[in-house]
């Protein structure tokens, strides 16, 4: 079993078996917005460790993120092997290069 789902099964047992002092069941009772809140500053704080050049720093957050995005998956019954089919669909396209928009400029 991957690291991932090993993330995942914990994720899912504090979910299924509260204890006060878990941090993931914390997530769970708060509910979705409190989950997406976290995503999204996660993902602020990957974008700031990036551009300072902190490799440390952006592996720590990746890490966070990752954590955060699990939780979202278990709170909306996603699992793991769903996105890795996905990720497999996508990996043997090739020639999938979106055109950007008149706005993106810099990506």
């Amino acid at each position: 079993m991957d690291c991932i789902q090993n993330v995942y099964n914990t994720i899912l047992d504090r979910r299924d078996n509260p204890s006060p002092n878990s941090y993931t069941r914390y997530l769970f009772d708060r509910g979705l917005d409190k989950i997406l809140k976290k995503v999204g500053e996660e993902a602020a704080e990957i974008i700031i460790a990036a551009k300072n050049g902190e490799n440390r720093d952006t592996i720590e957050e990746i890490a966070d993120l990752t954590y955060h995005l699990l939780v979202l998956m278990a709170y909306q019954g996603i699992t793991p092997g769903e996105v890795s089919d996905l990720l497999k669909q996508r990996h043997k396209k090739s020639g999938n290069l979106k055109t950007p928009h008149n706005a993106d400029r810099n990506s």
